[in-house]
């Protein structure tokens, strides 16, 4: 499953916000994620992988970033 995420960093609190209820059938659903880290040395992309493998429930080698390591629209893969 791919995960479209706006990554939010140096925020004063983790948190994962859906995206609102699916209107267009196919359309890129977009997940807020928000986080404490900075963009320093990839901190910030493996504190927003924790938080979506906390939000989705499984493990974090189960999720993975498959593109936007510099940017703030990501996206990531769970297995």
């Amino acid at each position: 499953m791919k995960i479209f995420v706006k990554a939010k960093t140096g925020q004063k609190e983790n948190k994962v916000i859906p995206p609102p209820l699916k209107l267009i059938p196919d359309a890129e659903e977009w997940h807020t994620v928000s986080v404490r880290e900075r963009p320093v040395k990839g901190k910030a992309n493996e504190a927003i992988a924790r938080l979506l493998a906390e939000h989705f429930k499984t493990s974090r080698s189960r999720v993975r970033l498959i593109s936007g390591a510099i940017a703030k629209k990501k996206t990531f893969e769970i297995s």
